[in-house]
């Protein structure tokens, strides 16, 4: 067998034999964009659109620094190091076909963990245009129940009284800030990439929260400044596994220690309010809106809200992805049934967006069986985004006499995954999420208090207030403890 040639930029040549390569040079790139949080989202979305454009020659002087907050990140570093920071992105159609393609947009890599001052350098450089974010939900450091700062956060008390020494994305946006704002630099824009309704101005209101506790000039210098655009991105990207990295290796000749696979569906919406200049995204179909409200508020309640009802049903029954799930007529009917009823009533009238197509579309996208995502990626972190993505369904449904039962059931198999962390066939289900244990202790209380796990009001509001849904839910609960057979309960919401 022939020995795999390794990604890098001096064999870019010969491994463009193989897979199409970046036409531009990229050691004339600046760093115009510093990213935090390059996880394979990142690097199939934003990173993916500005490749386009330079290979288009739109954008030559534009390029990628990535940045690194978390432990975890020092592997990435490493493997960038030793290929120069290119990957490969493998994009997996429906009939089976991958097209791999190599991205060249990301120019660098700092960590921020050990040694801060180069990543505030770089962020308060005269080069650096826009500070873009995937941090996920829960890096926004927010209470999911009241929306206001978390000042508890310890890492955030170590900033306030060290500005020099920043843990969080906030502590590094300030110090980088400030140092602009003293040298008489234009602020650069903070553009958030992840699936939070109305992102830019959630980190806008964070953000100021923070500043203001540490420096009020500074936060008024911000809030002055700083653009925040929100925007409403959306392409699936499972966790890229072992057998990905071999098929790169045996059907392509090539040596890439971390590709990234995605779907072939690509959309980002954005609001254009920009502190400093942007590439021109448009030129490769990227939507600039006035308003994203409403869109962003589709894909949260529509796609992700959906991921959600199928991964933590699906993981409850036992299904490993979800394309298994959408091949499971029981799963098919529930999800649609859930976005035509409890989703779709509450969404209203989009402009240029047909919802009925748009459903058509995510059954599509979710059957894709190349992509196979893990129920246990989808279920991550449900703490951070049912309060978004379904909960906030069940009180606008409620508010409106709407239904609500396929979205209770969802919340009570959360309930029972949380308590038991087995499946309905006694296997061992992978629970990740930061609110593990507090998940784990409210819900192995429900034998004796059915609804001990919605009193957790951060995450559920004031629901358990409501009559009409704590009625419903106590009678779902009960059933799941009796008896898991969860496809037996999603026929009977199905039928009612």
């Amino acid at each position: 067998m022939e020995i795999p040639i390794q990604l890098n930029q001096a064999n870019l040549q010969e491994v463009g034999s193989r897979m199409p390569v970046p036409k531009y040079k990229r050691a004339a790139d600046t760093s115009g964009i510093v990213h935090i949080g390059v996880g394979g989202f990142h690097r199939a979305h934003l990173a993916y659109y500005l490749h386009q454009l330079k290979n288009d020659n739109a954008a030559p002087t534009w390029g990628i620094c990535g940045i690194g907050l978390r432990e975890a990140d020092t592997k990435l570093q490493n493997i960038f190091k030793t290929q120069d920071h290119l990957y490969t992105l493998m994009v997996k159609r429906p009939d089976g076909k991958i097209e791999p393609e190599v991205i060249g947009s990301i120019v660098d890599f700092k960590m921020g963990i050990t040694d801060p001052e180069p990543v505030i350098a770089q962020m308060a450089a005269a080069e650096t245009k826009i500070v873009s974010l995937t941090i996920t939900e829960g890096g926004y450091n927010f209470n999911p129940n009241t929306g206001e700062f978390n000042f508890d956060n310890p890492d955030i008390q170590h900033e306030l009284q060290n500005p020099d020494d920043p843990k969080t994305v906030y502590g590094f946006l300030t110090a980088a800030l400030k140092r602009r704002r003293d040298a008489r630099l234009p602020a650069f824009t903070v553009l958030s990439c992840d699936n939070i309704e109305h992102n830019g101005d959630m980190v806008r209101k964070m953000l100021l929260a923070f500043a203001e506790a540490q420096d009020q000039d500074l936060a008024k210098w911000i809030a002055q400044e700083v653009s925040f655009p929100n925007s409403m991105v959306d392409r699936i990207t499972p966790v890229t596994t072992p057998a990905d990295i071999e098929t790169l290796a045996l059907n392509y000749g090539v040596a890439d220690a971390w590709p990234v696979t995605c779907e072939p569906f690509i959309q980002w919406v954005v609001e254009d309010k920009f502190s400093n200049g942007r590439p021109a995204f448009e030129k490769v179909g990227v939507q600039f809106v006035p308003d994203v409200g409403p869109y962003e508020k589709m894909k949260l309640r529509l796609l992700n809200a959906g991921h959600s009802v199928l991964g933590l049903l699906g993981a409850l029954h036992g299904h490993p992805t979800i394309n298994a799930c959408i091949e499971d007529e029981v799963f098919k009917t529930y999800f649609r049934a859930f976005l035509d009823q409890e989703a779709t009533p509450i969404l209203g009238d989009i402009r240029g967006i047909n919802l009925e197509d748009y459903k058509d579309s995510l059954l599509e996208r979710f059957a894709n069986p190349n992509i196979k995502d893990s129920v246990s990626r989808i279920c991550a972190e449900s703490s951070a985004k049912l309060p978004k993505f379904l909960i906030a369904t069940i009180h606008e449904n409620l508010a409106t006499g709407g239904s609500i039962k396929f979205a209770t059931l969802v919340i009570a198999a959360w309930c029972y995954y949380s308590d038991k962390q087995v499946d309905q066939n006694g296997q061992p289900i992978e629970t990740i999420d930061a609110m593990q244990d507090e998940l784990h202790q409210a819900a192995e209380q429900t034998t004796t208090d059915p609804l001990a796990f919605i009193r957790q009001e951060s995450l559920f509001g004031n629901l358990i207030k409501n009559e009409r849904f704590t009625t419903f839910y106590a009678e779902v609960v009960h059933k799941i403890y009796k008896d898991t057979n969860i496809k037996k309960y999603m026929r009977e919401m199905i039928s009612i």
